[in-house]
């Protein structure tokens, strides 16, 4: 693993050939945040399964992921591309061509880089993850290479909050709302709660209604810092949450379609 510290953080990256056990057919392997350690208090991210035990499916920490969006060929085979993994078999959820990654690691930044062909689709795409203080940036820049195809992004952080002893999850800068759901409730639009958490690493999954026109801010609770902040500089086209005893996730979607020679970036920030 690559690690980026400071005075009161410590950062665990996934390295993408190193760590290849603990990834997958889901998860973007470069620029993969497994933990942020605060030198004091101990681990500040969970997963689904974490602190009992880890597969690569679940994850844990702050992972992101294209898998929603896989690209396929011609014909009924069950190969396709997902952006940031490589070329897979997907009825086996299993990896076919891993993705090569050129990995650099300059102070507080990895930055890490791959290019993807595949059928007609071709792109570039470029992860950075930078530690400044106790703010954690998530990078991406993607390039569709492609002669005619237009790219469908679907893409969304994953990040693995611990569950809060409160009720209270998480506050928007938007207004949510929240048609009527067994796990998860909207109080004054912008405060998701919990209502109900089953037993078991299976939680329940709400997709919020929302109008906004521009980035998010999220003030996520955390028991042991109060509060972490998830700003993203993207307006969200869904935006879901997740969650199980262990752990609960908003999930801001990007969705963007890329037409041939079209760059996009967008960034993701965690304040701790």
């Amino acid at each position: 693993m690559f690690e980026l510290l400071t005075d009161e953080l410590r950062v665990q990256v996934l390295d993408p050939v190193a760590d290849r056990d603990r990834t997958g057919v889901r998860y973007c392997t470069g620029g993969y945040v497994f933990q942020v350690h605060d030198e004091v208090r101990g681990p500040l991210m969970s997963g689904p399964t974490y602190p009992d035990s880890f597969n690569w499916f679940d994850g844990q920490g702050i992972p992101d992921a294209f898998a929603l969006a896989p690209l396929h060929g011609p014909g009924p085979e069950p190969r396709a591309l997902v952006l940031g993994v490589g070329v897979c078999d997907l009825e086996a959820r299993r990896v076919v061509e891993p993705c090569a990654w050129d990995v650099t690691h300059d102070g507080p930044t990895l930055g890490f880089r791959t290019a993807h062909a595949f059928a007609e689709h071709a792109c570039a795409l470029e992860r950075t993850v930078s530690l400044v203080g106790r703010v954690l940036t998530s990078t991406t820049t993607l390039l569709n290479a492609a002669d005619e195809a237009v790219l469908p992004v679907v893409w969304f952080p994953h990040p693995f909050f611990p569950q809060p002893a409160s009720d209270e999850l998480f506050r928007s800068s938007v207004a949510l709302g929240l048609a009527e759901d067994d796990g998860f409730e909207v109080l004054d639009e912008h405060t998701v709660r919990r209502r109900a958490l089953p037993p078991g690493h299976v939680g329940p999954y709400a997709e919020l209604e929302h109008a906004a026109g521009g980035p998010v801010r999220l003030e996520h609770r955390h028991d042991l810092l109060g509060a972490v902040t998830m700003t993203t500089s993207y307006a969200p086209g869904r935006f879901a949450v997740w969650g199980n005893h262990h752990t609960v996730s908003p999930e801001p979607f990007l969705e963007h379609a890329l037409a041939p020679g079209e760059e996009l970036t967008w960034t993701v920030t965690y304040a701790f």
